[in-house]
């Protein structure tokens, strides 16, 4: 692919000398230091990332700080920094409000469906076994392929504006950067598992946010921008130039934009599919403590919001204002709309301003926010691959250490993978605006029917079978019909416009839930929620037929062997209660304490005999957070939906005070992300910190003298 290809101006903002060092230094580093880390935590920590419960769930131990932090980065892409910048450019200030919305929603969610998880099913692997457990196996394959395809899509769509954009500024082949960017995240993804991640996904998220802050106030306080004030005075000053349709009065500063509108729903469906349909999110609410889930991901959330809407607003007016004049590396040529599409505004802009450690730095924020995707993305499918496909249908009998090599080859084949398909959709065309666009219409038919399934007993298999694939014909069918009847053709430029995209994901979403009920009605039945414990004793027998030799004298101490995670301790009466309101019959008895022998079969066991692993202040305690984990959702989506965004849409413009206003606020956000999800998970974790320094201490004094 050539420059003109890609529609970019051909301006080399750094060399590409540079740009290699820097994605294979970066990569490197990243790698060193991480598996120093696992060093650290298998020498003074005792976490040892060569079981697969540690390397998939990180033994279920991980605290608030540290998953706040690991939600934060996994959801920090490129689309946050780069694309919001882009399209704050092209509709004006009301985007990074939409996008702030259109990102914290989907984690309050998560909370949500994450505790309830944990209530359901305490000991899950992935989301995947959850559906196996309750469908069968083609409810399970059907629900692999849709997690396989978010995955793959979602990753490799990040791979692509990340190669096209290392293209745009260095002039390096996008095939280059394409392989380059998950070489050093396959060394310490498949060496660490998802703990690794955890870990550089702290360091993904400190290094990213102080970039984030560095750019907005750097372009903010630059003499060409001038300040608040200065700034809203350069966008007053060009509207004539910068008129934009669909605006009121074709204003950058007003929330009365369509477009924007269009944009923000496009977005919100597209990303509440890369929520929930990606295991990884999945993975980390189980590698959660019991307490930890719920604050977490809502602190995540809160905190993620400030990322677009300051960083954009800043970045995207600022090059409104410049644009067409000689600071701008494309002056006296335009912006054009293929150098918007492709991610361009933001570099340009900091190179004009900022100059060569702009760039440089730049290269890094893209780095961090590229490297936390790929490597949450990794361990997700690596998941699926080893547990829901190797282990379930190819050797149930899998031991942990054949499991963990698995997992291994796994992350190596995902980065192989996903590494062809992004030269593939960079060769077809595809620009992460086309791609934002169709992502929720391919991504959000499963959404539904995989959260019913936690929460409605009464889905049955053919309903969660057939109503996500009933789906998306019916989203791609609208998707396709809506470009054909508002502009006469089908092809890339028309699918990729707001209208045919939105009415495609309203149908992709909405309409498996219809399908679920109907399907459900026809044929009710309702499924015992106790069916999900059998999910550990299923565990614990596989463990027992590999190895006669294990023996355990109680379900307690075969756990214990299993995991060494801690677990509740059983109440001393018989009796569990579990609070659950749809519980009625025989699901409100207790679930008692099973006396069969540990190698019964799981099947074998009636429902009354298997008893849930948590006691009943654990399950008491997780139900409440499961009540808070719903009002914040609610909360979340009626001020950022409506009683914020709402009343701004009308027909007004941003005086300058309520400019000035606006993105004080927006700033202020980042330095409370910062406090959030850098600082906090510090002092949360600063009992493990203490004793790894004290560790490695000893070990230096103790390797000095015997030096001596």
């Amino acid at each position: 692919m050539t420059v003109a290809e890609l529609g970019v101006a051909g301006i080399d903002l750094i060399p590409q000398g540079t740009a290699y060092g820097l994605l294979i230094g970066l990569g490197v580093l990243f790698c060193g230091v991480i598996l120093v880390a696992i060093k650290v935590q298998k020498a003074y920590l005792s976490e040892d990332s060569a079981t697969s419960e540690m390397f998939m769930v990180a033994n279920r131990s991980v605290g608030t700080g540290l998953t706040a932090s690991a939600v934060f980065s996994s959801w920090m892409w490129i689309n946050e920094t780069v694309l919001c910048a882009a399209m704050c450019y092209r509709y004006g200030l009301a985007v990074p409000l939409w996008w702030g919305s259109g990102l914290c929603f989907q984690i309050a969610l998560m909370a949500a469906l994450g505790v309830m998880a944990k209530i359901r099913v305490p000991y899950a692997h992935t989301s995947l076994e959850i559906i196996k457990m309750r469908y069968g196996w083609i409810g399970h394959l059907v629900f692999i392929v849709l997690n396989l395809t978010n995955n793959v899509f979602g990753c490799a769509s990040m791979i692509l504006t990340g190669s096209q954009l290392i293209f745009g500024v260095s002039g390096m082949h996008f095939v280059a950067a394409t392989i380059l960017i998950p070489l050093g995240v396959v060394l310490y993804t498949a060496v660490g598992g998802l703990k690794a991640t955890f870990l550089t996904d702290f360091l993904h998220t400190a290094v990213a946010l102080i970039l984030i802050i560095y750019f907005t106030l750097s372009v903010l306080t630059h003499p060409a921008v001038g300040g608040l004030g200065g700034l809203y005075e350069k966008v007053v000053a060009t509207t004539s130039e910068n008129y934009i349709p669909g605006n009121y009065e074709g204003s950058l500063l007003t929330m009365k934009s369509k477009n924007a509108i269009i944009w923000g729903l496009v977005l919100k469906f597209g990303n509440l599919a890369l929520v929930v349909m990606d295991t990884a999110f999945w993975q980390k609410s189980f590698a959660s403590e019991v307490n930890s889930t719920v604050p977490a991901y809502n602190l995540a959330a809160v905190a993620v919001f400030g990322i677009p809407w300051g960083l954009g607003t800043v970045l995207g007016l600022s090059a409104r204002a410049l644009h067409n004049t000689p600071l701008f590396p494309t002056y006296p040529g335009p912006l054009t709309s293929a150098e918007v599409n492709a991610g361009m505004v933001m570099p340009y802009l900091v190179k004009a301003l900022i100059g060569d450690s702009g760039i440089v730095a730049f290269f890094i924020l893209l780095f961090m926010a590229l490297t936390s995707t790929v490597s949450s993305s990794m361990i997700a499918v690596s998941s699926i691959l080893s547990f829901d496909i190797y282990k379930t249908y190819f050797n149930p009998k899998a031991s942990d250490k054949r499991l963990l090599r698995v997992s291994h080859i796994s992350v190596v084949f995902h980065a192989v993978f996903i590494t062809g398909i992004s030269i593939a959709l960079n060769y077809g065309g595809a620009n992460m605006t086309w791609i934002g666009y169709f992502r929720p219409i391919l991504s959000c038919p499963g959404i539904i029917p995989l959260a019913l399934t936690l929460f409605w007993s009464g889905q049955t298999r053919l309903a969660a079978i057939v109503s996500p694939v009933l789906g998306f014909f019916t989203g791609l069918a609208i998707w396709l019909a809506s470009a054909k009847s508002l502009y006469g053709t089908v092809n890339m430029t028309t699918t990729g416009e707001g209208l045919p995209a939105l009415y495609g994901a309203i149908g992709s979403f909405f309409s498996p839930a219809l399908y679920s009920v109907i399907i459900s009605l026809y044929k009710p039945y309702k499924f015992d929620w106790r069916e999900f414990l059998r999910i550990e004793l299923a565990d614990e027998a596989q463990l027992h037929a590999s190895d006669p030799s294990i023996a355990p004298t109680s379900k307690e101490n075969q756990s214990s062997e299993k995991s060494p995670s801690p677990r509740p301790e059983s109440p001393p009466s018989e009796t569990t209660s579990t609070n659950d309101p749809e519980r009625t019959g025989a699901d409100e008895k207790t679930l008692a304490i099973s006396s069969a022998p540990a190698i019964a079969s799981p099947t074998q066991l009636s429902l009354d005999d298997i008893r849930h692993p948590f006691s009943d202040e654990t399950l008491k305690e997780l139900y409440r957070w499961s009540r808070i984990a719903w009002v914040v959702f609610v909360v979340l989506v009626l001020i950022t939906f409506i009683l914020w965004p709402m009343p701004l849409y009308r027909n007004y413009i941003f005086t300058k005070s309520f400019f000035s206003g606006w993105v004080t606020v927006a700033i202020i956000w980042q330095f409370f992300a910062f406090l959030a999800v850098v600082v906090y998970p510090l002092y949360d974790g600063r009992f493990e910190i203490e004793k790894g320094v004290k560790g490695i201490w000893k070990t230096v004094n103790d390797y000095l003298a015997r030096g001596k």
